[in-house]
């Protein structure tokens, strides 16, 4: 906006930062605004300004002028007017009828200006005041404007906010985030249909993204006040929580370098990089301080990743335990979607006893327990106020149940996996170690090989561990969830308990046993087939090559059992060798053995000669191979040292 008819007439002279006024009159007064001094004449300023006025005729004493070449004029000061010497000389131009542009960038601060020199009608039609507030409603028609004139408050804020200019630049912008819609852009259709990131124009936005994260950019270059006053309006107009989410993760990763960088935690470099230099280390923290309490409430809007990156930003700014508390809480809600990388926080406390933030780990997964506890229940009274269900209904309850084992399923794993990466730290404490493993309930591990990995680690890493402190780590255990590979290394894992070591070769025992039982059941059942078969009709012989076939693979099934059923019993003889062998090392009969764990002994004696019946003899059950090919010298392996039975 263009004001007033005439040609400039001011010019500066470098030497004295003066501006002089060449009206062909000489100055009759001297006004100073900073370091730089302006000669003008009073009734141009006096006719205008109420403040000029009243200054300029205080000054016309002899104690308030000052001496110009001989010739004594009134003096006056303005070193608090908003904008400086550069906005005095538009106002300067205005009051003289010097033609000046008002734009978006400097209609702010001729506002406040306008309104400190208290130039209003009273003192001439068409005042600045008047010609600045009307051009503001040319402004706020684009984001572009709105946003230069926001920024342009960042040097007068105070004045600013009592105009409430700032309130009005700040709702403009929101009004636009919030009914952003790509149809409202100019331009051909086909061109962003062909080119989705093509350069368009939509009242005064250009951008070069028809995403609606268009604004993100924009709005991070706010200072943080200010930004903080943008979300809380786009907040209270209902936007997307992701879309507020994605701008504060925007304006993060801007002006938090550790944030960005993920080489930083593991090297330790804390330095800032270039886009951050307008914050410092106690500048930062108070930036992620406020980030964090703007986060959505709302579960999942945050990846569980930056959720992580800014705990660890928090912890190594060392910002209040608000803060940090707050994103433990975010994080725990969410820990089925983390990663084992990401939850490996280095300890960044002065007197840290551990490599890393054991502790943290522990609360957030207590959240996620209480979380899952809240759902749980939830679930229980929403099924409860619809009490009649039919079929179909518990089918798809069933299925919502398993659905809702695989978050605890995940976070299992996620914690036995973490547990084996901080077994390793000698300054570790078992009580610590219990706590965090004990959270995770029975049920959410389907096999224990993982927690059996960690147990194993903590064990070799701390062989000062007493016996008693062996068996309080061995509960953490279920020797019957261990899979194969597991309870083998276990059987000859030294650094477990005895009783352990046995209860897991019992187990695996008691399981081959099952397993074998249960081949030879099916290969009984393959075994009277022939005779089944022999007395059925004989098929037409355009059959007889289909019942060929099924027989040959009846046959190779057949085969292939028996090879399973062997490998069993070499198994089974492998452990009950090991069993032998540890029974011999530690000089303890089987008979002790047996009553120290709990487990039934069965002692066979020798059949009498003559006192058993035909029939008894009958009934005798046959020892399989195994058992067989162990007795030595003759002798019958379970009259000499017992059976174990379940």
């Amino acid at each position: 906006m263009a004001l007033g008819p005439k040609s400039d007439i001011f010019h500066l002279d470098q030497n004295s930062k003066t501006w002089i006024c060449s009206s062909g009159l000489p100055s009759d007064v001297t006004i100073e605004v900073g370091d730089v001094s302006f000669q003008l004449h009073k009734f141009p300023l006096v006719s205008r300004s109420k403040m000029l006025e009243k200054l300029i005729g205080d000054s016309s004493d002899d104690e308030g002028k000052i001496t110009f070449e001989d010739e004594k004029r009134p003096f006056a000061k303005l070193h608090d007017l908003p904008g400086g010497p550069k906005i005095f000389l538009l106002i300067a131009k205005f009051c003289y009828g010097v033609k000046l542009e008002v734009n978006s960038t400097n209609v702010v601060p001729l506002r406040c200006a306008s309104e400190y020199l208290q130039m209003t009608e009273e003192y001439g039609e068409g005042n600045l005041i008047d010609h600045t507030e009307s051009y503001f409603n040319v402004v706020f028609d684009t984001w572009i404007d709105t946003l230069k004139a926001l920024e342009s408050c960042e040097e007068m804020v105070e004045y600013a906010e009592k105009l409430d200019i700032v309130s009005r630049c700040i709702e403009s912008l929101a009004l636009k985030a919030c009914t952003f819609d790509k149809g409202l852009f100019s331009g051909s259709s086909t061109e962003s249909k062909d080119n989705p990131f093509a350069t368009v124009i939509w009242n005064g936005i250009q951008t070069t993204s028809t995403n609606q994260d268009w604004w993100y950019d924009d709005v991070s270059k706010l200072s943080l006040h200010l930004y903080r006053r943008f979300i809380l309006a786009v907040e209270s107009r209902n936007l997307d929580q992701e879309r507020i989410a994605g701008s504060l993760m925007y304006y993060a990763k801007k002006y938090l370098p550790l944030l960005g960088r993920e080489s930083t935690f593991s090297s330790g470099n804390l330095s800032s990089s270039s886009s951050s230099s307008l914050y410092l280390n106690s500048d930062q923290k108070i930036l992620l301080e406020e980030i964090v309490d703007l986060l959505p409430s709302q579960k999942q809007v945050v990846p569980t990743k930056l959720l992580l990156r800014l705990l660890r930003t928090a912890m190594i700014l060392h910002c209040n335990p608000l803060c940090i508390g707050n994103l433990e809480r975010r994080i725990g809600m969410q820990l089925d979607q983390a990663s084992i990388e990401d939850i490996l926080i280095p300890n960044m406390g002065y007197s840290s006893e551990t490599l890393y933030e054991i502790d943290c780990v522990q609360r957030m997964l207590d959240h996620f327990m209480v979380a899952e506890q809240d759902q749980e229940e939830s679930e229980v009274t929403e099924s409860s106020f619809n009490g009649d269900n039919d079929d179909d209904d518990d089918d798809d309850e069933l299925i919502g149940k398993s659905r809702s084992l695989a978050p605890m399923t995940m976070v299992a794993n996620l914690v036995d996996n973490y547990l084996a990466e901080v077994a390793s730290d000698v300054n570790l404490k078992l009580e610590k170690f219990q706590s965090l493993a004990a959270t995770v309930p029975d049920y959410a591990r389907p096999m224990d090989d993982g927690i059996y990995r960690a147990v194993d680690i903590y064990l070799k890493a701390h062989p000062w561990l007493t016996d008693l402190d062996r068996e309080l780590i061995i509960r953490l255990l279920d020797c019957q969830k261990l899979s194969l590979e597991a309870s083998t290394h276990a059987a000859q894992n030294e650094r477990l308990p005895l009783r352990f070591i046995v209860q897991v070769l019992f187990f695996e025992q008691l399981r081959l046993r099952t397993s074998v039982a249960g081949c030879l059941y099916v290969s009984d059942n393959y075994n009277s087939q022939p005779h089944l078969s022999s007395s059925m009709v004989l098929p037409e012989s355009g059959n007889m090559h289909l019942l060929t076939t099924r027989e040959n693979d009846r046959r190779l099934m057949a085969e292939d059992m028996r090879g399973r059923v062997s490998e069993l019993e070499k198994e089974c003889l492998t452990m009950k060798k090991e069993i032998n062998k540890l029974v011999k090392t530690k000089g303890v009969s089987w008979n002790s053995l047996c009553k120290i764990f709990g487990l039934g002994l069965r002692l066979k004696s020798k059949p009498r000669e003559g006192c058993a019946s035909s029939n008894d003899r009958d009934r005798k059950k046959v020892p399989p191979p195994s058992r067989i090919r162990d007795v030595p010298n003759g002798k019958n392996q379970d009259q000499e040292n017992g059976e174990l039975v379940d």
